[in-house]
């Protein structure tokens, strides 16, 4: 006996399947883009004269860079996907990491570097205390601040302003208590090592980048392989619904805050180790933070983490001509590509 065929079913079907098409194509196209715009900076660094050795160096570097943005990137990307707004207090959260570390490291007995890196164990325990501190000045921030104004259902744009105003009172107080001068973890020597093709890396970078990595994968696993991670999950894909199926979403709320504010905080430490502290250290990054969450998609963690490896890479890629200090402006030329080609991003869905 022959199946009746169904018209409407069989429309439905090759619809999903155009459709499904379309958003494949879509995603080749911005990556596409993506890969021109970094062959046309690369274009750009060979007429400057610049050497196939140190592109290739700066792009190591920029992969190392990339790590520290994906980690603030990954942690604004959660705050936004559970709470539907952009903090811009996250870049100072990264400061607020950095400074804690600094604070905590003279109280520590002081010993021999680690060869071959230029720090000593004191260091380690000041990082692994230094997250947990930025995470609880986060869910304070939270507590204090955003809370309130989401209990009197205030607008996004209220919210976003209210994050302005905390970052301002972030670095003010870091001002008062370290002054405007640049700090440094360390003043010793950091010979580079001498790798194949001519690329020159010091082992710090070795182990932000081995760092940056590890707490990449514990987030990955937090997300996909705990309860609360896929309350989190839950959470941002619809706050009411799962509010109503017995999920405590205040507790999803301040784990949320201070995973993210713990991942800034460790992205802050590495940048100064990688660097120097200075106050405005994190509001600088606050843009190439944007930039990748957008790129690799709004809310989605693993987007962000793409995002902030082509956005570090970039940055990198563009020094060969351009001055550093337009690294920034690099970043948001990208973010403006993406929202006109691609407002959803790399990984997002049309109309997502």
């Amino acid at each position: 006996m022959k199946r009746k065929s169904n018209p409407a079913a069989a429309q439905i079907e090759r619809r999903a399947r155009y459709e499904l098409g379309l958003r494949g194509l879509k995603k080749a196209l911005g990556a596409l883009l993506l890969a021109a715009l970094i062959g046309l900076l690369v274009w750009a660094a060979r007429i400057q004269g610049t050497s196939a050795e140190l592109l290739l160096s700066l792009s190591v570097w920029g992969v190392m860079l990339g790590s520290i943005i994906a980690l603030g990137a990954i942690g604004l990307s959660l705050v936004y996907g559970v709470l539907r707004f952009a903090n811009f207090a996250h870049g100072d959260l990264m400061t607020v990491g950095a400074y804690a570390a600094f604070a905590i490291m003279p109280l520590l007995p002081q010993g021999a570097p680690l060869a071959p890196f230029s720090f000593g164990w004191e260091f380690l325990v000041a990082l692994l205390l230094a997250m947990p501190i930025a995470g609880l000045v986060a869910f304070g921030a939270d507590r204090v601040l955003y809370k309130p104004l989401r209990r009197r259902r205030s607008s996004s744009v209220i919210l976003a302003m209210a994050s302005l105003g905390a970052a301002f009172f972030v670095r003010s107080i870091i001002y008062l208590a370290w002054g405007a001068d640049f700090e440094f973890y360390y003043q010793r020597p950091r010979p580079a090592l001498e790798l194949p093709l001519g690329v020159r890396v010091r082992p710090d970078q070795f182990f932000i980048l081995g760092l940056a990595l590890l707490l990449i994968f514990l987030i990955y696993l937090l997300l996909e392989r705990t309860k609360m991670g896929k309350a989190m999950r839950a959470t941002a894909d619809n706050p009411e619904l799962a509010r109503v199926t017995g999920i405590n979403t205040e507790r999803v709320i301040l784990w949320t805050w201070v995973i993210g504010g713990a991942l800034a905080g460790a992205g802050g430490v590495m940048l100064a180790l990688d660097s120097s502290l200075r106050p405005e250290m994190g509001w600088s990054f606050l843009l190439p933070m944007f930039a990748a969450v957008i790129l690799g998609s709004i809310g989605n963690p693993y987007g962000a983490l793409v995002g902030g490896l082509i956005i570090g890479v970039v940055i990198q890629v563009s020094a060969a001509f351009l001055n550093p200090a337009y690294g920034p402006g690099v970043a948001f030329l990208i973010m403006i590509i993406i929202l006109l080609v691609r407002p959803q991003g790399i990984f997002g869905k049309p109309g997502g």
